[in-house]
């Protein structure tokens, strides 16, 4: 970070490199399938981190928490903009999506509940959000976070739980809300 905050190139390669991979990952569970938009929100997260950098403070959190935040604005940007163009987000969400016999109507459930899941994940706080995708995407085990994210082992399954409590309350308020529109 010091690197960063000097303009170091060669610090601008190492974040790059360490953090790249995972940052595409995480995105992309948020965005779905759509390559161009991933890549243009990791690069827009990374871009913002560059100008940024003398504003990363340690005491708040790892790098890696830092730039989820960054990553998370990103996609909530993305999804504002699908809402207010009505474009649609499109492209198969997942190559390897459930379903593969299933009928057509039943694909397009999975798929509306896929993008309801991902519009919630990018309106919450990003912390919320990086802390669901890591457990329940990723599989990490809440010591494994502690060592992601900084802090306690209490402090995580407390925010982990806050967080899952804060997605059910708007994922059950949006599903009444789309049962109320189609009857």
């Amino acid at each position: 970070m010091a690197g960063l905050r000097s303009g170091s190139p060669e610090a601008w390669g190492a974040l790059c490199e360490t953090y790249s991979e995972r940052l595409w990952k995480y995105v992309a569970r948020l965005l779905g399938s759509n390559r161009d938009a991933v890549a243009d929100a990791v690069q827009e997260t990374f871009l913002a981190a560059a100008r940024s950098a003398s504003k990363f403070d340690p005491e708040r959190g790892t790098v890696w928490a830092w730039l989820t935040g960054i990553a998370h604005n990103q996609v909530a940007l993305h999804w504002r903009k699908a809402a207010t163009r009505r474009i649609d987000p499109a492209e198969p969400y997942f190559d390897d999506s459930p379903g593969g016999g299933a009928s057509p109507e039943a694909n397009l459930l999975t798929e509306d509940s896929v993008e309801q899941v991902r519009k919630i994940l990018a309106d919450l706080p990003p912390d919320y959000t990086s802390y669901l995708v890591a457990k329940y995407n990723d599989g990490l085990s809440v010591d494994e976070m502690v060592e992601r994210f900084g802090g306690t082992v209490d402090s995580v399954r407390s925010r982990l739980a806050r967080a899952r409590r804060d997605f059910k309350k708007r994922y059950e308020a949006a599903t009444l809300s789309e049962a109320g529109q189609t009857d």
